[in-house]
């Protein structure tokens, strides 16, 4: 006898399904409810590098959110500080959470970007209270009032000296860490025809220095000022007199002239000095914590171990002031919540951390130790009670350095190469023009300018020369040129090689040479030179005086590898352009020449 099985009829199946569909997308929604929830309860960790963005972390609702714009100097430490206090859940009067986003940024690319508009951050930590003069009084003369009403509620969170980070061996043969070392000796090997040979050592040639560029990074600015200070004798008090003296601009100008190297920030020179080693360069200034944690960091690949050295005749001793900012943007709750952070990122528990990360806490009731040690290349007895505080001086004494700075700098010579073939046609050429003529802008009117525009053609746009005496003509013709045809890249860096070449044997050794290319494209020339042939013309990378040539690639099509290698090899930097930055990307290059 056969089994008899249930008969279903097909409208019970499918409401039997339909049952079981809504059963689970109910408890489907359930489940995004609840990890919604904790999703937002969640405390998201912001930091940005260098003006970028913070992580895509959602803000729990009805969140408070803070931006602190930083030097860079801190970073680490910061990042600790900011994930400790967003993990609390510190809330304003109203019951909100806060959450604190930090941006690492340059002092002096954070207050061009500030009073540009380009960013409205609720808390400024520039690397001194310079900038933060200077900030007020462009706000004060765009809008009749300071950016901070009050600099005295500014406190500092650390006391970290400005240095010259030096190879450990070329810093004993000058005496350290027992003999002081100051500016006045820098500048005198930085003059001295022997070089190295004067300390016994003729087999490390001439003095090969480099610093950040003044307009942008903090240590920089600081450098200049206090070889201002020694060439005067001051400590204090210095004068627009002083500045104008010609014994200062002398030996501002000897130092200048031992340049092998400008760049956007000190951390940039001091990779350069691990990649390429002492052959490269001797010297830079920067900050005692650099000097420990490159020494920390890349101990297996330096080639020596770095030195700190204090200058005798003064330093400063940056203490990055953390301002609520009195802006219009700011909120009144903000405000508060702001006031929570700073007291928090300057208490005693907070403060202790600072010193793993080798800064010096602006609580002096704090001990130091390892790393702030002679292994590490600091000088832990090295204090403002031996080595002298530098004054910071007031805005119009800064802007006087500023000016004669440009003025002594060592001066550069340098070959715009832009491509316009086909490819570049539209806005393409327009943004690509408008960078170009901003480069020239930014540029010395002492320093020598060259722009070659090419397609399968190259030409040099006339006229060449002196950027005081050719400047404006110049950027008529940039500006007059529009994109056709196709692209003869590898004949196009030769030439500028060969054109930079010419007038090296014109000036000499004693100016900056430097290329900058930007391209959106492939080489598309068959019967020209080979990329071989023009891989094999690149100037060499081991020597710090070469030319150096920064390249752009713009837009998807470039050939980015290949621009890549060419930086590289010549110790430069690539970057990628595009119509909305490109702008930027060349005020960034400026600041390297």
């Amino acid at each position: 006898m056969g089994v008899s099985l249930p008969i279903y009829k097909e409208d019970e199946i499918m409401k039997s399904n339909r049952t079981t569909i809504v059963f689970f997308v109910i408890i489907g929604i359930a489940v995004c409810i609840v990890l919604a929830g904790l999703i937002s309860q969640a405390v998201p960790k912001f930091t940005a590098s260098l003006g970028g963005t913070p992580e895509a972390t959602p803000l729990p609702r009805d969140a408070v959110a803070i931006e602190i714009h930083s030097s860079n100097t801190k970073e680490l430490w910061l990042n600790e500080v900011v994930e400790d206090f967003n993990s609390r859940g510190f809330t304003t009067s109203g019951g909100r959470t806060i959450v604190v986003q930090a941006f690492h940024v340059t002092s002096g690319g954070s207050y061009n970007a500030i009073v540009a508009g380009e960013i409205q951050p609720t808390i400024w930590s520039p690397g001194s209270r310079i900038w933060l003069n200077k900030a007020n009084q462009t706000w004060r003369d765009r809008t009749g009032r300071p950016l901070v009403a009050n600099p005295e509620s500014c406190p500092a969170t650390i006391q970290v000296p400005l240095v010259i980070g030096m190879w450990r061996p070329m810093a004993e043969a000058l005496g350290w860490p027992d003999k002081p070392i100051g500016w006045k000796d820098i500048a005198g090997l930085a003059t001295n025809p022997e070089g190295w040979a004067a300390y016994g050592h003729p087999e490390w040639g001439r003095f090969k220095f480099g610093h950040a560029h003044p307009d942008f990074s903090n240590s920089a600015m600081l450098s200049v000022i206090s070889e201002v200070y020694s060439a005067a004798g001051k400590t204090s008090g210095l004068t627009v007199e002083d500045i104008k003296s010609q014994a200062v601009r002398d030996n501002v100008g000897a130092v200048e002239q031992a340049i092998v190297h400008y760049g956007k920030w000190d951390k940039w020179i001091l990779d350069k000095m691990v990649e390429r080693g002492p052959e490269y360069l001797h010297a830079t200034t920067t900050y005692e914590n650099n000097v420990v944690d490159y020494n920390r960091q890349h101990a297996n690949g330096l080639r020596f171990p770095l030195a700190a050295i204090y200058p005798r005749d003064g330093t400063f001793w940056v203490d990055n002031p953390v301002c609520i900012l009195d802006a219009d943007w700011v909120s009144d709750e903000q405000k508060e919540a702001a006031e929570k952070f700073r007291d928090f990122l300057v208490s005693r528990e907070e403060q202790q951390k600072a010193v793993k990360w080798a800064l010096r806490p602006a609580d002096n009731s704090i001990a130091l130790g390892e790393p702030i040690d002679l292994a590490h290349g600091a000088v832990l007895s090295m204090t403002p009670n031996n080595v002298p505080l530098l004054e910071e001086p007031g805005d119009e004494v800064v802007g006087y350095v500023s000016e004669m700075w440009h003025e002594v700098k060592k001066k550069t010579v340098c070959v715009v190469l832009l491509d316009r073939s086909g490819s570049m046609s539209g806005a393409k050429i327009k943004a690509a023009v408008e960078g170009v003529n901003l480069f020239i802008d930014k540029m010395n009117p002492d320093d020598q300018i060259t722009v070659v525009a090419f397609n399968d053609q190259i030409a040099e746009l006339q006229p060449a020369g002196r950027v005081g005496e050719v400047g404006e003509s110049l950027r008529a013709q940039v500006s007059s040129l529009y994109a056709e045809d196709g692209t003869a890249l590898y004949g196009a860096v030769i030439y500028a090689i060969e054109r930079v070449e010419a007038l090296r044997a014109e000036y000499g050794d004693e100016r900056l040479y430097g290329i900058v290319l930007l391209s959106d494209g492939k080489n598309e020339m068959s019967g020209g030179p080979s990329k071989m042939d023009m891989l094999n013309r690149l100037p060499s990378g081991t020597e710090a005086a070469a030319t150096k040539i920064f390249t752009i690639a713009y837009g998807d099509d470039a050939d980015v590898e290949l621009l890549q290698t060419i930086a590289n090899r010549t110790n430069a930097l690539s970057l990628t352009g595009t119509e909305k930055n490109i702008t930027e990307i060349y005020l960034a290059i400026s600041s390297y020449f």
